[in-house]
């Protein structure tokens, strides 16, 4: 899987998903981007975007507990990093991807790579 939010900003396109009002710190908001699954955490103001899909059984991360920056996948119990998708304990062996965030206007955006 592959940490986008590494990636040069000019290879990105980036999409307004909410405003930074509509998702509460500790808090969750599901959305779908050109067919991929993302879920984004507030965590203390910051915001984190991750595909919500368990790499080890495809089950929604978004639905996990969430500690610090980790988010448990509630099927199987395997943790992730919300900052970069990294997976952090069995069975998931294969990082989860992450998207880049932005703040513009008020308003939440989530980066996704542009086709090359």
């Amino acid at each position: 899987m592959y940490d986008y939010s590494t990636l040069d900003p000019g290879k990105l396109e980036y999409i307004s998903v909410a405003g930074i009002d509509e998702i509460e710190n500790g808090e969750r908001l599901f959305v779908d981007i050109d067919d991929i699954p993302l879920v984004i955490f507030n965590i203390a103001g910051d915001f984190f975007a991750i595909q919500d899909e368990c790499t080890h059984d495809h089950e929604s991360l978004g639905d996990g507990e969430l500690q610090g920056f980790r988010v448990t996948c509630p099927r199987h119990g395997a943790e992730f990093d919300v900052r970069n998708g990294k997976a952090c304990t069995l069975p998931a062996v294969i990082d989860v991807p992450a998207y880049p965030t932005r703040i513009i206007a008020g308003k939440i955006e989530v980066g996704l790579p542009l086709d090359t």
